[in-house]
């Protein structure tokens, strides 16, 4: 546990240790935890009526309000979508660490790099934390928010509503939600993993590390607002 303390602190004390006896249970379960709990957290005091007007505010202009309101009669409970979120957020935690490790692990057979996949999902994993602090403060936030509260406006750390308020079908909106200042923080940590499980130049290490990035942030500029 003292790992969740250092990865912060000592980075590459945690990537050297990692490097002899990888490890990935610690991170992927303190993930999966906080977006459990923010998840229903959110969607236990979020006022129902309010919600289903909000996620079709946007749809205004293209849907009648006979057609809106036969969307919103077919629409879950907010509580059951809290309860499916929190398990499918489980989910996606532990898919996108297998493919983030898929790839460091790719990676290395592509730069001949002796990095086996355990150490790619290690370092996929160790190197994510930094996520957990903001998904800690989005989680404050639900907890003390008025129940008239969008979700996303409680991802703080995000360009959007941090940086920049991007009105709906506005070009970059998407983006601007999704991006999230801590990836940088996350970029380096990855990159220093790298280097050290490899011993790869910085450069390599920097070139792995964004790519995964930049293509995640590519596609999401290309799609509308």
């Amino acid at each position: 546990m003292a790992k969740l303390v250092d990865i912060f602190l000592q980075p590459s004390k945690v990537f050297a240790e990692e490097r002899e006896r990888p490890t990935f249970l610690v991170p992927m379960v303190v993930l999966a935890a906080l977006t459990v709990a923010f998840t229903l957290a959110y969607f236990f005091r979020v006022d129902p009526a309010w919600y289903a007007d909000h996620m079709f505010d946007a749809q205004r202009g293209t849907m009648t309000a006979k057609e809106m309101a036969r969307a919103k009669s077919m629409m879950p409970a907010t509580r059951t979508m809290g309860v499916f979120g929190a398990l499918g957020g489980t989910v996606t935690i532990a898919l996108m660490l297998a493919i983030i490790g898929l790839y460091y692990w790719l990676a290395a057979k592509v730069t001949g790099k002796p990095l086996g996949y355990k150490h790619g999902v290690s370092l996929a994993g160790w190197s994510a934390m930094p996520t957990a602090l903001g998904t800690l403060v989005a989680l404050i936030g639900a907890l003390t928010m008025s129940p008239q509260t969008g979700l996303e406006s409680l991802m703080l750390t995000h360009v959007d509503p941090l940086l920049v308020s991007s009105p709906a079908g506005q070009p970059g909106h998407r983006l601007a939600q999704s991006a999230d200042l801590l990836a940088v923080w996350t970029t380096f940590l990855s990159a220093l993993g790298w280097r050290v499980f490899t011993r790869s130049s910085w450069l390599q290490a920097i070139v792995v590390s964004v790519i995964p990035l930049a293509l995640v942030y590519g596609v999401l500029a290309l799609l509308p607002g």
